[in-house]
């Protein structure tokens, strides 16, 4: 009965939560006012095995609309990853963006390779891409401006969005992944910003400032989740953190056999932050353990209870039914369990509308199954935290040469001079 009632009042906490998120994002972000000058600007993209990748890549870095003498860029490659050097190599790229190659070292991971990448960079703020990033060419300039406004910004976060969809089984994941994200950083990531909120940050297109980030040691080079341990490792140092109205367009991760281990080693970073912030709570203070809670805590609780619950919702009903009587079930659980289902249901529905997503009925009574299958992910990551803490599950991503990734742009001699 304890552990009922506790479950309860988890999922009334978690829907006023999520209600309280999407009022306060409703606020519109207003647009920066443009800065006295364009400061130095470096771009980190970390790339393993993704020689397939390259050339999409530098293209749509290319079209970043930055003045070019403020703007450094890196193609971070490890030492024994020869395709992608090679690919990297043979690639027409703009004379900011260079290649850096990371020594052979252990652990092999992202946070790694931007550790090494940092120690060279002379940009004022850093950003990071992924090789399936197809950012919005006016990213940068509206990072420079918000970050001007305010000294204690210690990072920016521009909204991820999903582009594509695959068929079949693929098709469910990529439009539940697509509707996820938009929830996440059109809904939840603006509404903690307005509150004034530590969040975790997206694993690309955050922007930080690179005195903060080098006073806080960079990035933990043995989380598997650096970007969420980073968001509140800044907000314990004394910085604060925003969003961006320019977004990132991405690929989805695909089939089953690419979610599942991306999922797991999602959440196995997430109990990884958990457990090294939770040694120092005071250092994030109230407001920051609140965040914490609702964001990494209530993921790792509610992947591990998704496929539970639906299955004693099932199992009731096909008792009841087979006893030929109503189930007999608690109402109560039924109505709290509704309430938080229309919360998560009301941030899908808010943040396509905002992406610029169709969010569809059949979307909304399927995304109970998709739910399900991070209780799977869920006993995963909680294995391979325990046998293989620090391995890194890399997600596959495939090119789309025939997709336009980013809109053309044109920049004259007079808007590149300035």
């Amino acid at each position: 009965m304890a552990l009922v009632v506790a479950l309860q009042i988890g999922f009334v906490i978690a829907a006023l939560w999520r209600t309280a998120l999407a009022i306060a994002s409703l606020r519109p972000l207003p647009s920066p006012p443009r800065p006295s000058r364009w400061p130095r600007y470096t771009i980190l993209a970390a790339l393993h095995d993704e020689a397939a990748m390259v050339p999409q890549l530098i293209r749509n870095l290319s079209q970043i609309d930055y003045p070019r003498r403020q703007l450094e860029g890196f193609l971070v490659l490890e030492a024994g990853d020869r395709a992608t050097l090679d690919a990297a190599q043979a690639t027409p790229r703009p004379n900011w963006l260079r290649i850096i190659v990371v020594p052979a070292g252990s652990p092999q991971t992202k946070p790694r390779a931007l550790n090494h990448a940092l120690s060279s960079a002379t940009g004022e703020f850093v950003t990071i891409y992924d090789a399936e990033d197809s950012p919005d060419p006016g990213q940068l300039r509206e990072a420079a401006a918000r970050f001007a406004e305010n000294s204690k910004l210690g990072c920016l976060q521009a909204p991820l969005r999903i582009r594509r969809g695959g068929a079949g089984l693929t098709r469910f994941l990529d439009r539940q992944f697509a509707f996820e994200y938009a929830a996440l950083f059109e809904v939840n990531l603006p509404g903690m910003a307005r509150l004034n909120l530590p969040f975790p940050l997206g694993g690309t297109s955050n922007h930080l400032r690179t005195a903060a980030l080098r006073a806080t040691d960079g990035w933990d080079a043995h989380n598997v989740t650096e970007d969420a341990d980073l968001g509140f490792k800044l907000w314990s140092a004394g910085w604060r953190l925003g969003v961006l109205n320019s977004p990132t367009w991405e690929t989805p991760p695909g089939g089953l056999e690419r979610w599942l281990p991306q999922r797991t080693r999602w959440l196995k970073g997430y109990m990884q932050t958990w457990g090294v912030h939770t040694r120092t709570p005071l250092a994030l203070g109230r407001r920051g353990m609140l965040a914490m809670v609702m964001t990494l805590g209530a993921a790792i609780v509610s992947a591990a209870c998704h496929a539970p619950t639906l299955a004693w919702i099932i199992s009731a009903l096909m008792v009841g039914l087979h006893a030929g009587m109503a189930p007999d079930t608690p109402l109560a659980s039924f109505a709290v369990l509704a309430v938080g289902v229309i919360a998560a249901w009301m941030g899908c529905a808010v943040g396509a509308r905002r992406a610029g997503l169709d969010y569809r009925l059949t979307d909304m009574l399927a995304a109970p199954a998709y739910w399900s299958l991070l209780s799977l992910a869920f006993v995963h990551a909680f294995w391979r935290l325990i046998v293989a803490p620090y391995a890194w599950d890399k997600t596959a991503h495939d090119a789309e040469e025939d997709v336009k990734c980013a809109p053309d742009i044109t920049v004259d001699a007079g808007r590149e001079a300035a």
